[in-house]
């Protein structure tokens, strides 16, 4: 079951290009809120969106935090609309700066989780003055991060995805047995986390095969390119969390160290601070007091 976070308000919705799109806003539930609000992004996968969050939220709260946090779901995914498109992170940083401006309307700590560290990227780019700092929770491995994939590759697998085949593969995917399994492999440092709040969170994500846009488009590599120089080009204080077991799903990232990954992006970040805590993948998730309290000593 879902842990019942009683600091989220209703869902909410905004427009953004004719789409309708999702949020919360959480809140500490018996004190005003107060300090610079968070921003958070979700990652992308079977049945993944803004719930893959509700165990930090709800820890961030229990640690005695008092920020605001916007949680919304990216376009494709959760209770947003999913239109039958091929996103790029330009798109999700597109709808995320209409976010910022027309909603939360002041400068946010964005926390991302894994390779969708492209998105706050391009966002900072977009919008450096409504961030004030940024939290990376499980970076991908750098060579990711600087070796751009061909086009005609992105849109071959696109095109494979997107038929037939991809509409069986994704109902394969999201079998409780498949998330299972992945989720062991490439995810949690512990099998014994992968539980069923994970699953059904998960299943009940991908129910809607739409969803299976945004999981395409992320498989087929729209989000691979040099992104050193943009990382260099930070000028936000940057907080990098690596776990202690921390692995690659792509073979180009496989003989990376957690620590020759700490090291690569420090070694680009102006302001860049690093630290690991226990476990693998999914830090938020898997570790979520020791990520909160790695974001609170960071933060003092």
């Amino acid at each position: 079951m879902r842990i019942e976070n009683k600091t989220a308000s209703p869902t909410q919705f905004y427009t953004w290009n004719s789409y309708r799109c999702a949020y919360e806003i959480h809140n500490p539930t018996n004190s005003t809120p107060e300090g610079i609000p968070l921003l958070l992004i979700h990652p992308i996968g079977v049945g993944l969106s803004r719930q893959f969050w509700q165990r930090f939220c709800h820890e961030w709260y229990n640690q005695g935090r008092r920020n605001p946090i916007y949680n919304p779901d990216l376009l494709g995914c959760g209770e947003s609309e999913m239109p039958h498109v091929a996103y790029t992170p330009g798109d999700w940083a597109e709808q995320l700066q209409h976010f910022l401006q027309t909603v939360v309307q002041k400068p946010v700590t964005v926390v991302v989780q894994g390779a969708l560290l492209p998105v706050a990227i391009e966002l900072v780019q977009k919008q450096p003055n409504l961030i004030a700092e940024l939290v990376l929770a499980g970076p991908p491995p750098w060579i990711l991060m600087t070796k751009k994939t061909p086009e005609s590759q992105q849109k071959l697998i696109w095109n494979l995805l997107d038929s037939p085949f991809g509409n069986v593969f994704y109902r394969y995917a999201r079998r409780e047995k498949f998330l299972r399994d992945f989720s062991t492999r490439q995810l949690f440092d512990s099998g014994d986390a992968v539980d069923a709040e994970w699953l059904n969170t998960l299943r009940a994500g991908a129910e809607n095969t739409s969803s299976r846009y945004a999981v395409f488009a992320f498989l087929a590599g729209f989000w691979r390119k040099d992104y050193s120089g943009a990382i260099a080009s930070i000028k936000q204080p940057t907080l990098v969390v690596v776990g202690e077991t921390a692995s690659s799903i792509s073979q180009l990232g496989k003989q990376e160290t957690p620590d020759e990954r700490l090291a690569d992006y420090l070694a680009y970040l102006p302001q860049g601070r690093g630290i690991k805590i226990p476990g693998r993948n999914v830090l938020p998730y898997e570790s979520t007091a020791e990520f909160v309290k790695a974001l609170f000593v960071a933060q003092r």
